[in-house]
């Protein structure tokens, strides 16, 4: 049975919140920045939590990404510069999102949770980064936005020469 949650006058199923994160995957993959970065509500965050984070209060753990809204937009237009030599040329990925499930809802939000691995190949290297989402989305007549994009790595530790400069 699909579970699906009603949010003001329109329900979110859980195949649209599938959708909506199988296309950010692919913009990423892509390196479509521009257009992913569209997938934010104005003042939403985006989010990559240490692997001591113990819950949603940010004071229980620190982060190794913390933008709000305008350091989204920077990071981006930094990611496409030649200034970005750690991403010069891009790393390339492949994301797998699994496990999508609708964790509750709100009058205009649904929060959505699910599993990621991402594959990331970079100086003649191979990484994987496992993880669990935690998103809490902005729901309108024009579809799903990022209120909050948040990553929640699992891993104990990165391999050498594995680095966070790209999106994870």
């Amino acid at each position: 049975m699909e579970r699906e949650s009603n949010v003001g006058s329109r329900t979110v199923t859980r195949a649209e919140a599938e959708d909506f994160l199988y296309r950010e995957a692919m913009l990423l993959d892509e390196w479509r920045l521009d257009e992913w970065f569209t997938l934010f509500e104005e003042g939403g965050r985006l989010e990559v939590v240490t692997t001591d984070w113990k819950g949603w209060d940010s004071a229980s753990a620190g982060s190794f990404m913390c933008d709000d809204y305008d350091l989204i937009r920077a990071r981006v237009k930094r990611l496409k510069s030649r200034k970005a030599h750690a991403e010069n040329p891009h790393s390339r990925t492949h994301r797998m999102i699994s496990n999508v499930i609708i964790l509750e809802q709100g009058d205009t939000t649904v929060w959505v949770a699910a599993n990621f691995i991402v594959h990331r190949y970079r100086d003649g290297g191979a990484y994987t980064y496992v993880g669990r989402y935690e998103h809490v989305l902005l729901v309108d007549d024009e579809g799903l936005r990022f209120r909050v994009r948040r990553s929640i790595p699992t891993m104990e530790a990165m391999d050498a020469g594995a680095r966070l400069s790209f999106i994870l």
